[in-house]
C-alpha cells in the first residue's frame, strides 16, 4: 500500500508541477517547437477524457465527466484493496501511477473546470491530442496494470 501512495503522490506531484509551469509559461494555442516535425509544448485546456475524448460534451453536461472520472477512482480503489496484498510491486507501482495521474486530472476539474495538457506530438499528417504528465502515467500504469494480469510475477519462496 505504502508503494501505491507513495507512486501515486510523487507522480501528482510531478503532473501539478508541469501544469504550473504551462500555464505560466505558454500561451494557450500556441506551439513552442521542441523538436521539429516531431513535438511542441502547446497548451489546451481539455473539457473531455484523456487523449481529448469527449471534447465536445456541451459545457451544461461536462459535470458528467468529473462524475466518470470520480466513478473511475472508486472503481480502481476496490481494485486497489483486492490486488495490492499479493500484487507484488509491479501492481503497487501501476496502481499509483493510475490514481495519481487521475487524482491530478481531477484536480484540474475542479479547478480549471477543463484538464491543462501540453505535450504535442506530430509527424507529417498525423497529430496525437495533447496530453499531460497525468495521462502518461494513467496509460503506462493501466499497460504495467494488464502486463501483470497476463503475466503474474513468480511466488516467493
Amino acid at each position: 500500500m505504502r508503494l501505491a501512495a507513495g507512486t501515486a503522490l510523487v507522480v501528482l506531484v510531478l503532473d501539478q508541477i508541469t501544469k504550473l509551469l504551462a500555464l505560466e509559461r505558454l500561451a494557450p494555442g500556441v506551439p513552442v517547437h521542441v523538436v521539429d516535425g516531431f513535438f511542441s509544448l502547446t497548451l489546451v485546456m481539455n473539457p473531455g477524457l484523456a487523449f481529448g475524448m469527449l471534447s465536445s460534451t456541451p459545457t451544461a453536461w461536462r459535470w458528467i465527466v468529473s462524475l466518470l472520472s470520480i466513478g473511475a477512482l472508486a472503481v480502481l480503489a476496490v481494485v486497489g484493496v483486492r490486488l495490492l496484498p499479493t500484487g507484488g510491486w509491479t501492481t503497487g507501482v501501476a496502481l499509483g501511477f493510475i490514481f495519481g495521474g487521475a487524482v491530478g486530472n481531477l484536480i484540474d476539474r475542479g479547478r480549471f473546470g477543463a484538464v491543462v495538457d501540453f505535450l504535442d506530438f506530430y509527424w507529417r499528417g498525423f497529430h496525437w491530442p495533447a496530453f499531460n504528465v497525468a495521462d502518461s502515467a494513467i496509460s503506462v500504469g493501466v499497460a504495467l496494470l494488464a502486463l501483470r494480469i497476463v503475466w503474474p510475477e513468480p511466488a516467493a519462496t
